[in-house]
């Protein structure tokens, strides 16, 4: 672990990004940062390799439309040609809440001043919730044994991700 990063370090990633961390994703970077390629560097990071890491949802949601005939009901008629797809795909996609990395293909939304989000595993259209919120990830990841804090009604919905969670 490194030492967290301090609030004026947050609000310059987010800047620079185009981004906002969920509150609890902030006190969790603030209290360290993890070591290792799997983990995103916000302090010493490669910018390049950081901004790839935050298109891979989105990205991979245009690959299965691209290559997989992926379609939503709810975005109408889909264009014949896979390029006008895409397209039109991702005019949609502009607006959904962005998924921050938190290590590897594991992601919280980024939903400023909000706690307690699922952390998704996403592989394009293929996502499942990896831990009810953020503790519970980390717990269930990378600890041993113990109670899962998993909600009773099942994680907290995010706008359009969700959709993809059995």
């Amino acid at each position: 672990m490194r030492p967290g990063l301090s609030e004026t370090e947050l609000d310059d990633v987010e800047r620079r990004f185009g981004f906002r961390f969920a509150a609890d994703h902030r006190t969790f970077l603030s209290a360290g940062i993890p070591i290792g390629d799997r983990w995103p560097d916000w302090r010493c990071g490669n910018p390049d390799q950081l901004r790839k890491r935050l298109a891979w949802p989105v990205d991979g949601v245009l690959y299965d439309v691209e290559h997989n005939g992926f379609w939503l009901p709810d975005w109408g008629t889909r264009p014949v040609g896979p390029e006008d797809a895409v397209r039109e795909a991702r005019r949609r996609l502009a607006d959904v809440p962005q998924l921050v990395p938190v290590c590897g293909h594991r992601y919280l939304p980024g939903l400023p001043d909000t706690v307690g989000y699922p952390v998704l595993s996403v592989y394009q259209t293929d996502i499942i919730v990896y831990g009810s919120d953020l503790r519970d990830y980390l717990h269930r990841e990378f600890a041993t044994g113990g109670i899962s804090t998993a909600p009773p009604d099942g994680p907290r919905y995010i706008p359009f991700w969700s959709r993809f969670i059995d």
